[in-house]
Formats: structure tokens, C-alpha cells, sequence
């Protein structure tokens, strides 16, 4: 991979980890466009996802630390209580990741087709979620602890283990569901970027674990330049988007973004 390709995929990534239009999915359509390698491309998806973690680190500072805070108290209070619904919102994409992470592997290796079918199946989840709320009337949760129940985390955490498969958006199948399961957009949207800080940081550890046991190399694909300077991209595009980013799914229509999906979907069964 070449340093200005890693430069591009790695803002690709910073301004779309924020939307539910499936980051992953766009750095493999990014990918063709650039003509990067495919060796060593699961590592730098790693890297950069890490890269946008940390970004998130950064915005929500203040929430995270009044969380470890409240945490460590030991008492059952608002902070243990959005901890555990977290905690159990990961159940699903722990099980994924312990008992498929070869099938997972796989599907970064695959066709971009595989990723339009992800970006429809993205697309008909916001598009059901936008519409059902206006037609049916979805209840919203009411007296729930921090805005969300722990039988609606669980549900979400299956949402976010399926949207492993690139084109099948993290942060839009786990906020479509949400809604669909009656929690508030707001409650939603902070939850659903908190709940990925755990996977993708415990996931990054083990991978520098095994490279310092020397059981396995990381970015031996990629290269170190290109894996720092995406690593840098990504972490100040996703600095710079996550702010607007997450003010923007929390006011704007998901409808909007369904339909952004299915015409980028379209390309891609048109012109792979």
C-alpha cells in the first residue's frame, strides 16, 4: 500500500465511522478505486478503526470518565447501570468474534457485490426504522434507567454482530434497532458509539499481544508508514467529523442515508 492511499482510506474511514453508511464497506470500495494491495488489508481496517475508537475516546472524555467514576463506586447507581447494559450489549459480538473469526477474516477478502448486498441491507434497516415510527407508531421507552433497558442493549448487540460483514453499517443497524425497539434517538446515538470503544480496543490488544509473543505479525501487508500515517488520518478526519457527525444522525432523517446506500449499492452491482 502506498502512503497517500493509506492517507485517503484513512480520512475515508474518519468521516464515515460516524454515519450509518458502514465505514468498512466504503474502504473496501475505496480500496478498488485506489488499487491498494489486498495483503495485510484486514490490519490496516484494524488500525484505523482503532484510530476513530480513540477519536471517540477524545469526544466523549468527559462521559467516560463520569462513568468509570460512578463505576467504581460500587454502588448500583445511573453510571454502573449504563456500564453493565453496555457489558451485555457486547454478549453477541464477543460470541462472533471467539467462534467466526475466520468467516469474518474472509468477508474483507471478498467482492465488492458483498458489499452493495451490506449496503442494502443497511438501507432497508433505516429505511424501516425512519418510516415505522410515523406509520406504526414504534412506543418509545418510558421509566427505562439511562434510556435504554437491558433486553433492548442485548437486541442491539445482535445488530452490531452481524454488522461485522463490511457494507452492513455498526452504527446504523445498531441505531435503526434501537429505535425499532422503542429507545430515543438521542439515548441511541450515544450508546451505540460507546459500545464499540471495548470490542475494537480488546481486539487491537490481542493483535499487539500476539505480535510481542511473535506468534503473529500485524501490518507486514501494509507496511509501517502506511499503517501510521492512516492510523493519523483517520484519528483527526474522525476528530473533526465526530462532533457534526453525531449531531447529524440525531436530527437528520435516516431515510436520507438509506437512500445514499442503495444508490452507492447500485453503482457497485452496475459497474463491479
Amino acid at each position: 500500500m502506498e502512503w497517500w492511499q493509506a492517507i485517503i482510506l484513512g480520512i475515508v474511514q474518519g468521516l464515515t465511522e460516524f454515519l450509518p453508511v458502514s465505514s468498512s464497506g466504503h474502504l473496501m470500495i475505496f480500496k478498488e478505486i485506489l488499487g491498494a494491495d489486498t495483503e495485510g488489508f484486514l490490519d490496516f481496517t484494524v488500525a484505523v478503526h482503532f484510530a476513530t475508537v480513540l477519536a471517540t475516546i477524545v469526544v466523549f472524555w468527559s462521559v467516560i470518565v463520569n462513568l468509570f467514576k460512578g463505576f467504581f463506586k460500587f454502588k448500583y447507581n445511573d453510571e454502573t447501570d449504563y456500564v453493565c447494559k453496555i457489558l451485555v450489549s457486547l454478549i453477541p459480538v464477543a460470541l462472533v468474534g471467539f467462534l467466526f473469526k475466520d468467516q469474518v477474516e474472509a468477508l474483507f477478502g471478498s467482492s465488492l457485490r458483498n458489499v452493495g448486498i451490506g449496503l442494502c441491507i443497511t438501507a432497508a434497516l433505516l429505511w424501516i426504522s425512519d418510516s415505522a415510527g410515523k406509520r406504526f407508531k414504534v412506543p418509545v421507552a418510558k421509566d427505562t434507567r439511562n434510556g435504554i433497558s437491558y433486553w433492548q442493549a442485548f437486541v442491539v448487540g445482535i445488530a452490531q454482530a452481524f454488522a461485522v460483514a463490511p457494507g452492513i453499517s455498526r452504527s446504523g443497524s445498531t441505531i435503526a434497532t434501537g429505535l425499532l425497539c422503542g429507545v430515543k434517538r438521542e439515548a441511541m446515538a450515544q450508546f451505540s458509539f460507546l459500545m464499540v470503544l471495548i470490542p475494537i480496543i480488546g481486539e487491537q490488544c490481542l493483535d499487539l499481544l500476539k505480535v510481542a509473543m511473535g506468534s503473529e505479525t500485524f501490518g507486514a501487508g501494509v507496511g509501517s508508514i502506511p499503517l501510521v500515517l492512516g492510523f493519523i488520518s483517520a484519528f483527526i478526519s474522525g476528530l473533526f467529523a465526530c462532533k457534526v457527525m453525531i449531531a447529524m444522525v440525531k436530527k437528520a432523517k435516516l431515510l436520507w442515508f438509506a437512500l445514499y446506500c442503495l444508490v452507492v449499492a447500485a453503482l457497485i452491482f452496475i459497474l463491479a
